[in-house]
């Protein structure tokens, strides 16, 4: 059964944003765009994690949460663009499982989703093929996204945050050259202003902890354009 996430945003583009990016990673998602809304439909009982925006009409995100923890325990992410310590401590205090403040890489934000429903003893995420959506295989390497595990011929694998997730988008899109900006963007966030090498340097790490000690070739260059996995043949 899909995981289902709540939004609640009032900023229509950031919501559509979201939206676009769960259902993409196969959650099912409901929206809100104003504290109220966001309330009822949080204690109606489809959601199964809340995404909540801290400055909301009607009712802010502080009061929401406020109301929310007097008859749930529905996870709750809350996002704010104010880095402020006391609005953190407030909705940490207040009941909220984690909080980010924008602008926010959609990847960390979807990492930290899996992590408390993770915590949370949250369910898998299934397509309508009946295939667990969670788990990702090419050959002998398996990703499990839920479990933040991935394992080559059964033996773990172990990977930083952004290795996991540069193999998750290949690995989610196999048979598919994927260009290095695009991979730059859902790796490293759209506001990223680092080396603009990054991915190819991760792809060296990834080889180095796979394909040179596994003797295989699993990620595959195309040259002036970008990297894919391909199925085994």
């Amino acid at each position: 059964m899909a995981v289902t996430v709540l939004i609640v945003e009032d900023e229509e583009k950031i919501g559509r944003f979201l939206e676009l990016e769960l259902l993409h990673e196969g959650y099912e998602v409901l929206k809100a765009v104003n504290g109220r809304e966001g309330l009822e439909k949080a204690q109606s009982g489809r959601a199964d994690l809340v995404v909540l925006d801290v400055m909301l009409p009607e009712l802010n995100g502080f009061e929401v949460l406020r109301r929310l923890r007097k008859n749930s325990d529905i996870p709750v992410i809350m996002l704010t663009a104010r880095d402020e310590v006391m609005d953190k401590v407030a909705g940490l205090d207040g009941g909220a499982d984690d909080y980010m403040t924008k602008p926010f890489a959609i990847e960390e934000l979807l990492a930290r989703i899996r992590l408390v429903l993770k915590k949370r003893g949250g369910v898998g995420m299934a397509g309508a093929d009946g295939r667990d959506k969670n788990q990702l295989k090419v050959g002998k390497l398996c990703m499990d996204v839920q479990r933040y595990e991935v394992s080559y011929d059964g033996k773990q694998v172990v990977l930083t945050h952004r290795e996991f997730e540069l193999l998750k988008v290949l690995l989610e899109n196999k048979n598919i050259v994927i260009s290095r900006d695009t991979l730059l963007e859902k790796v490293c966030g759209y506001d990223y202003m680092g080396e603009t090498n990054i991915i190819d340097v991760y792809v060296r790490y990834l080889r180095s902890k796979l394909d040179d000690v596994y003797q295989v070739k699993i990620i595959q260059t195309v040259r002036g354009v970008g990297y894919c996995i391909k199925d085994e043949s």
